[in-house]
């Protein structure tokens, strides 16, 4: 199949096709961390001396991004099993669809076809289940920020442990919940 170039990626009346081959890996310059205070610092220490450090629990890429004032932009995000997140907020909406595995969201079970929506500066965690979970995360912004906030010592030894206990089993993992 012949290659693309982007002018044949530009189609009539401003349609843009974007494939997952081309995704990228979403930077701290798309997603810059905000808030890092003495306890978040703290907390990623904890979480780096439990193996973060060696990556493994996640797999984030962008799709799509419109740069134009009001665009927005698409990741795929795909969390191993057990993967806690801390608890953060971005300063732009976001609408989140699990493609496949789990999500635990506080007491709720969501799983393929379910969803949740964040709105901007609302804080937020959650945990995967035994598959781990792939989701798209639509948000109303190209560019967007992370903030750290209301983690507790108690969730960051959550989040740490999750490390400590899933490395081993994360490299293992090769493939999202939706190519299983």
């Amino acid at each position: 199949m012949p290659e693309v170039t982007p002018e044949q990626k530009k189609a009539v009346d401003g349609i843009r096709i974007f494939r997952a081959a081309d995704a990228t890996a979403l930077t701290e310059e798309q997603m810059p961390m905000m808030g890092m205070d003495d306890s978040v610092i703290a907390g990623f220490t904890k979480v780096v001396e439990a193996g973060a450090a060696e990556g493994g629990g996640e797999q984030v890429q962008c799709l799509f991004r419109d740069e134009k004032p009001g665009g927005f932009s698409l990741c795929r995000a795909w969390f191993k099993s057990g993967f806690v997140l801390p608890r953060h907020s971005h300063d732009a909406d976001c609408l989140y669809y699990v493609l496949g595995g789990e999500i635990h969201l506080g007491r709720k079970v969501l799983g393929k076809g379910d969803g949740f929506y964040v709105p901007a500066d609302a804080p937020y965690s959650y945990e995967t289940g035994p598959e781990g979970a792939e989701v798209l995360e639509f948000r109303n912004a190209p560019f967007f920020h992370i903030l750290f906030t209301n983690n507790s010592e108690a969730h960051w030894d959550r989040v740490a442990n999750a490390y400590r206990e899933r490395s081993e089993a994360w490299k293992e993992e090769r493939v999202p919940p939706t190519e299983r």
